[in-house]
């Protein structure tokens, strides 16, 4: 039920952190304020956004209950060293201080203070990272971490082939693009988008990802091989690591899947002798009887109703229950 509680709120967060972005939550403000600069003092208008109440008020219950969840967790932690040390609780407490120094601070009105407030509200930004404590609830979430952790030097050798042809491609447009250039346009800043390599490499990054959003593209046959054979290299430089991610994904995958379908473990219930005071313990012996082999103890039970005419008569419970601890 607390995992219920912690993704309804979680989920709520996050919800509440985009509908306060949204134009029809948020009301602009128009102020006067007196402005001294030297000697002279003028009035300017400052405009100010501020959004609804009530969005602030469910934000502030959801964080009310996250502090509650990071404190709990906190003291019933027994290695508090490697609580500090995981990921996801640093997330946690990144994600609930501004909203706490954001409260302290709306009450000043000290030019400090009002700086230190709007660079809160601009690093509200840390709060949509508490998606990742979904992990704590997805198996597939923990999959996909675990994926990523393992896949880094692929993630690397894909980086290192994307990093070395955005520059070559880069360098080649560029060069490219001023082979059918205007001989007045010695810069051919008339005709095309590339008037440098740095330029370049935002082209570059967009054709090998097959993106083309279109913003920069080459306007001469030469720029137009380039950009062909950048296409091509693109996706053969982002297809060669991806098969062995997606097989590291493969694997985490199946033992996750594993592991929820192996039967759980039950402790095996042991039961013990009769102990004083209970309504079982009848003799002193019976413990004794207990942990005794069924060939001493039904040497007793006939000494016993020889003696005295029938053990089970005195003490059936107590008989029932050795009889239970000799078959376990």
């Amino acid at each position: 039920y607390v995992a219920f509680g912690s993704l309804l709120f979680i989920l709520i967060s996050i919800s509440t952190f985009c509908l306060e972005t949204h134009e029809a939550f948020n009301t602009i403000y128009n102020k006067t304020e007196n402005v001294t600069t030297g000697n002279v003092t003028r009035e300017e208008v400052m405009y100010e956004v501020v959004t609804d109440s009530w969005l602030t008020y469910v934000e502030g219950v959801c964080v009310i209950w996250f502090t509650i969840e990071v404190f709990a967790r906190v003291i019933f932690c027994p290695d508090k060293a490697e609580f500090f040390k995981s990921t996801l609780n640093i997330i946690d407490f990144v994600a609930i201080l501004p909203f706490y120094l954001e409260v302290a601070l709306s009450g000043l009105s000290s030019k400090a203070a009002k700086d230190v407030l709007g660079f809160l509200r601009v690093v509200r930004f840390v709060r949509i990272l508490r998606i990742f404590k979904l992990t704590r609830h997805f198996v597939g979430l923990r999959v996909l971490g675990h994926t990523l952790r393992a896949s880094t030097n692929e993630f690397l050798l894909l980086i290192i082939f994307l990093a070395l042809g955005v520059l070559i491609f880069a360098t080649m447009i560029y060069y490219a693009e001023r082979i059918g250039a205007d001989p007045d346009d010695p810069t051919a800043s008339a005709h095309t988008a590339f008037k440098n390599i740095p330029i370049g490499f935002w082209w570059a990054v967009v054709t090998m990802t097959t993106l083309g959003y279109g913003d920069m593209y080459p306007e001469t046959w030469s720029g137009m091989l380039v950009g062909a054979l950048c296409a091509l290299a693109g996706v053969l430089t982002i297809a060669m690591p991806v098969p062995v991610i997606v097989n590291n994904f493969g694997m985490y995958y199946s033992l996750a899947m594993a592991k929820q379908k192996l039967p759980k473990k039950k402790n095996k219930h042991i039961p013990r002798a009769p102990q004083p005071g209970s309504p079982n313990y009848c003799k002193p012996d019976a413990l004794a009887m207990a942990t005794a082999s069924p060939h001493r103890i039904m040497g007793n039970v006939l000494g016993s109703m020889v003696v005295s005419g029938s053990m089970a008569g005195d003490c059936p419970l107590a008989q029932e229950e050795i009889i239970e601890i000799n078959r376990a």
